[in-house]
């Protein structure tokens, strides 16, 4: 799908052919000097003044061939204050009334829209347009291939447009990978498709196998691994935007793509949704995708750790000790507390980068979900400007998380008779419990830990996965890319210069 910015008013996007046109109205319009020879706004003034619309944010009027106006469907949709939040439940609301099933071409007039509310309108159209097609037999495709969003001033937006039609590019890639079913989305297949990314400038792939990984001492990682007939992959990318003497920022991705538990075998309600425990994996390689469409001046490193969590005879058994890469051993009490067993290997294997910052994302617990739904995901972190940088970037990119706690005393329950420390605690925090281990990893590492096992997918009629965190990420890697070009000092605990 093509997005275009143009600077249009109201009068000149009605001149212009498009199967549809939505028409953002925010309250601030209610009171603005009518212009005169303005069809698509007159109109929408009556709507007003006869009470055909009412004043909520979403109110949605439908009207068909109107006089003047060459797209065929238009749509006037209330904005409320133009927020980028209120902006996106607009455009959503707007595209639901209209039901774009052969549309080709849509308008969007935004007017003097904010730089978020431009994005949010990028958004809101790919993911109201979104088809997952790759194992279907007779699926309807997404047949919009053009969207112009028509602002007052397109020079004034136009940065933030070209950062959301990037991010909208990753999310979309870590969608259609995490819907995909576990036996059409294999570790191997994973890797192949990250590989397929490296015909961009500035991006590169290479791929471990189970030889290599033995060889590095993965023992958490390989243990994991050991129960499934699909091999082991170890996916590192990497995209070089900067010096190379700048310090990367390491984002570590969980690829379980499909997760039985085990010989802890999860209950067989609900398991088909397994195959989005590695959002996380897609979610990193989706914002690298991101990142070879916006190219900006920054080192990043993504490491993607993906195999099958199976009940096989060769499988992990409860009670087992394995040495991880750090040579700390883990009594594995809960074998479907198995991410955060692939992800301590790996976050071993980043200090080699020696980054300004790593960034772990996992669909890790369920307890999660149980704390913060479905609207932010949770962050953990030992430096407060990570947290508070990743925070930020999640409220602008409408992609929100909520730090949470790792005072020390949650690791008690991690102690074990029998190896450095156990895979799991008892029920409580178990959220937090789980970044505790993590957190042994990572020694003086800048480290933030997103636990996305409440956002990365929908249930139900909806079910599918939502391509989240990489608008969050994505904005992170930007706002840290023009800290870098402005030469920012580093604070007391900031991220590492």
């Amino acid at each position: 799908m093509d997005f275009e910015l143009k600077s249009l008013t109201p009068h000149q996007a009605a001149g212009l052919a498009a199967d549809a046109l939505v028409f953002l109205w925010p309250d601030s319009m209610d009171q603005a000097p009518p212009t005169p020879g303005d069809a698509l706004t007159l109109w929408a003034r009556g709507a007003i003044a006869d009470r055909d619309i009412d004043a909520a944010v979403g109110s949605a009027l439908l009207a068909h061939r109107l006089p003047s106006i060459q797209p065929r469907k238009v749509v006037m949709v209330r904005a409320g204050v133009g927020s980028a939040q209120a902006t996106r439940q607009a455009v959503t609301s707007a595209l639901g009334a209209l039901k774009l099933d052969g549309a080709k071409k849509l308008l969007i007039v935004a007017g003097a829209a904010s730089a978020g509310a431009v994005a949010a309108v990028v958004q809101a159209v790919a993911e109201s347009t979104y088809r997952y097609t790759a194992t279907k037999s007779k699926a309807k495709p997404r047949t919009l291939q053009k969207v112009i969003v028509g602002v007052a001033d397109a020079a004034a937006v136009r940065s933030s447009f070209a950062q959301s039609v990037a991010t909208v590019t990753g999310v979309e890639w870590a969608k259609e990978w995490a819907n995909r079913p576990g036996n059409h989305a294999t570790p191997t297949r994973l890797a192949e498709a990250a590989q397929a990314l490296t015909r961009k400038p500035r991006l590169s792939v290479e791929v471990l196998g189970p030889k290599e990984v033995a060889k590095l001492g993965m023992g958490a990682f390989m243990a994991v691994a050991q129960g499934s007939s699909e091999p082991l992959r170890f996916i590192v990318l990497k995209y070089q935007g900067a010096a190379k003497s700048v310090a990367p920022v390491v984002l570590v991705g969980k690829g379980i793509t499909f997760d039985t538990g085990g010989i802890s075998i999860k209950p067989a309600p609900e398991m088909d949704e397994m195959k989005f425990d590695m959002g996380g994996a897609a979610s990193v390689i989706g914002t690298f995708a991101a990142l070879a469409e916006l190219q900006p001046d920054i080192n990043v490193i993504g490491l993607v750790p993906s195999c099958e969590n199976m009940p096989d005879g060769k499988a992990v058994k409860p009670g087992d000790v394995v040495t991880s890469m750090s040579g700390q051993t883990i009594e594995i009490l809960n074998t479907d507390a198995e991410g955060r067993l692939i992800l301590c290997d790996t976050l071993t294997y980043a200090e080699r980068f020696k980054p300004r910052a790593v960034i772990d994302v996992a669909t890790l617990t369920g307890a999660c979900v149980i704390a913060l739904g479905a609207v932010r995901a949770g962050l953990f972190a030992t430096d407060d400007d990570l947290a508070q940088a990743l925070s930020e970037a999640g409220d602008v990119a409408l992609d929100p998380c909520w730090r949470m706690p790792l005072d020390e005393e949650y690791a008690e329950g991690l102690k074990s008779n029998f190896a450095d420390m156990a895979n799991v605690a008892g029920r409580q925090a178990g959220s937090v419990t789980a970044a505790k281990f993590l957190q042994k990893f990572v020694n003086e590492l800048p480290w933030a830990h997103l636990d996305i096992a409440g956002v990365a997918w929908k249930g139900g009629a909806a079910k599918g996965a939502t391509g989240r965190p990489v608008p969050l990420l994505v904005q992170f890697l930007v706002d840290e890319a023009n800290r870098l070009k402005n030469g920012r000092p580093a604070r007391s605990k900031g991220l590492k210069r």
